[in-house]
């Protein structure tokens, strides 16, 4: 997948016509499993306008042709049905597969690439191979989608956890079987259990957006 050099949605941030990049990819691509007939070319052009408004209107959201945090947060919502009725398990079976093929990579602050990992640029990177438009910072991905409970956690749900600081400071995608993976700062990227002590005790929540 190319990669262009864009800032990705923070909270509070919008897009607008004339953008590009991989995060207007993403939309476009997002767009196409709802049934929108468009080009995943990462260009916010008269096209990609003309179906957010229509994707505005369907969903109630104040139809101004821009992608801001309500709209991109309508659009990761997995209540929202899809064209194909696969497509959700598609994208979960996408991530899992990308998280995993960067097991043993080290942990890097501030790092969202191949080369080095912390937690949440690690989470995004993921999420955004997939398909997924995710913030940076674990403390605003945890603000994404919709909380479950961890007995109905499923496989591509991100789950939060308290470390080092109070609120929210490490994300990791859930695999199942009490199984997650994330970035961690002693081991790089690696598989845990989220019933192990340590994780146990720091466990916040989860967050579903496929």
């Amino acid at each position: 997948m190319a990669m262009f050099l864009m800032v990705p949605l923070a909270v509070g941030a919008t897009y607008h016509p004339g953008d590009i990049g991989e995060d207007i990819s993403t939309i476009q691509h997002r767009l196409g499993t709802l049934g929108y007939h468009l080009e995943a070319d990462g260009v916010y052009g008269p096209a990609t306008e003309d179906a957010i408004r229509e994707f505005q209107e369907a969903h109630g959201l104040e139809a101004d042709g821009l992608v801001g945090p309500a709209t991109y947060r309508a659009l990761l919502s997995r209540d929202i049905p899809t064209s194909r009725g696969d497509f959700s398990t598609l994208l979960v079976r996408r991530l899992i597969s990308v998280a995993q093929e960067y097991i043993g990579v080290p942990y890097l602050f501030g790092g969202s690439t191949p080369s080095g990992f912390d937690c949440s640029g690690f989470v995004q990177f993921a999420a955004k191979a997939a398909g997924l438009v995710l913030p940076r910072s674990a403390d605003e991905q945890y603000h994404m989608g919709r909380s479950v409970s961890r007995s109905q956690m499923q496989p591509g749900d991100l789950v939060f956890f308290s470390t080092y600081t109070d609120g929210i400071s490490h994300s990791g995608i859930y695999l199942g079987g009490d199984r997650f993976i994330s970035s961690t700062s002693s081991r790089g990227v690696v598989i845990d259990s989220l019933s192990e002590g340590y994780w146990n005790d720091c466990y916040v929540g989860a967050r579903r957006l496929i």
